[in-house]
């Protein structure tokens, strides 16, 4: 018996419902002319065969031509080039990725398997089976994407409509807004504490608001601290859809999934990105309450996760013991690095439960220090944002790659002040 949402048979059968045969599309009935709106009639627009003398940008959303897009950090290969370097000189510590890379199970699974040219199974039982015993949920509650990106996509899929209300607390992971953006949602800003933590009576009063949708990072990405319980618990009682992004779960201890069952209104991401090594694999997933299953399953793009990222996930999870070696291994020079970090006096850093140090620098453009470290062939984060003013974010590497960071950091902090 299963307590929450659909079987897999049953989530077979919604799958089936989607599926359209030649014979079908045949006996779809021709497009309608296209109508001239109220607006285009006043303006004396006319529409006609596409030509030379149309943009085909006047049919974009008019919202997504002004909205800024995301930032992502490049690839080793494009930065050593832009460089100079070769790519085993680079020390590549903006994106947050796992120095120790993934399971040597990987690949060795990877290139044992025989069918690629099969699509992937559309219900994905085997790695939900999987992830439910790796984080003791009901696999019938868990929904799989190219990434925790694609599961937050989902969730403003589900939720958000034209002019609804998104709650977001920056400083923050910058996702959140450019979701809201896409979806031409309501943006309604919380700014955060001094300190990064909750300012709850504002965010309340959002909530109360009629809010529709609250993302929050645990830890938070890019100041590395994490939700208190008991904050997340009083949210939990407001009639909003809170989506709690767990990331860099692993490296905090900490979670959230224990109250999905309970609470109808939390989602929790999570990914496979960071502890297991898998972020060029492309492989998260979202934990759902059971009254979410079935309009989740009518909503998500079948398919989405390909045979590539479900055996990596399998076979990660079969070697879950070594991975969270690597975490603890990360966890303990994170330490070190804070220590050491701590110990200049132009830099402030943060204390972190994520794989990464958030400094504020003192005395000197926080730009400067990202582009003499890039000259070095070492890659941070720069941030100058309200509430980032003048930070650098470091990702935690290998020992080797944290004297590096060291060493140029004494060099800079030498000449500040002079």
């Amino acid at each position: 018996m299963q307590p929450y949402g659909q079987s897999f048979s049953s989530v077979q059968k919604t799958l089936s419902h989607r599926h359209i045969d030649a014979s079908s599309r045949d006996r779809i009935a021709p497009r309608p002319p296209l109508r001239l709106s109220a607006a285009e009639e006043e303006r004396g627009q006319v529409r006609g065969p596409m030509s030379d003398q149309h943009d085909i940008r006047s049919l974009i959303r008019p919202h997504l031509l002004q909205m800024p897009g995301y930032e992502p950090v490049e690839p080793i290969d494009v930065m050593a080039k832009r460089l100079g370097l070769a790519p085993d000189q680079i020390s590549k510590l903006d994106g947050n990725e796992n120095p120790y890379g993934p399971s040597p199970d990987v690949a060795e699974r990877l290139a044992q398997h025989k069918h690629y040219h099969i699509y992937p199974d559309p219900a994905q039982r085997a790695v939900r089976e999987a992830i439910g015993d790796y984080v003791g949920a009901d696999p019938e509650q868990i929904v799989l994407g190219t990434g925790s990106d694609e599961v937050l996509d989902l969730a403003a899929k589900l939720f958000l409509s034209p002019g609804d209300a998104l709650v977001n607390c920056p400083p923050t992971f910058g996702v959140y807004e450019f979701l809201g953006e896409v979806y031409n949602a309501r943006l309604v800003s919380v700014p955060r504490n001094e300190d990064f933590s909750l300012d709850l009576p504002a965010l309340e009063e959002a909530l109360a608001g009629g809010a529709k949708l609250l993302y929050l990072a645990s830890p938070n990405n890019p100041t590395g601290n994490v939700l208190p319980r008991e904050q997340l618990l009083r949210i939990l009682e407001y009639p909003v859809a809170v989506v709690i992004d767990e990331a860099y779960a692993e490296f905090s201890g900490e979670s959230a999934v224990d109250l999905v069952g309970d609470r109808g209104n939390l989602i929790v991401a999570r990914t496979f990105s960071k502890w297991a090594g898998l972020a060029g694999i492309r492989a998260g997933y979202a934990i759902v309450p059971g009254p979410l299953v079935e309009t989740v399953w009518k909503v998500k793009v079948p398919y989405n996760l390909s045979v590539a990222a479900e055996q990596a996930i399998l076979a990660s999870l079969e070697d879950k013991d070594h991975l969270l070696a690597n975490v603890q291994r990360i966890v303990e020079e994170r330490g070190r690095m804070f220590d050491l970090l701590e110990s200049m006096p132009f830099l402030r850093p943060y204390p972190s439960a994520g794989n990464y140090i958030l400094c504020e620098v003192r005395g000197t453009p926080a730009r400067d220090v990202r582009d003499t470290l890039r000259r070095k062939g070492i890659l941070i984060r720069y941030f100058d944002t309200p509430g980032l003013r003048n930070c650098v974010r470091i990702s935690v590497g290998t020992a080797h790659d944290t004297d590096r960071v060291i060493e140029a950091m004494q060099e800079i902090g030498a000449s500040v002040g002079k």
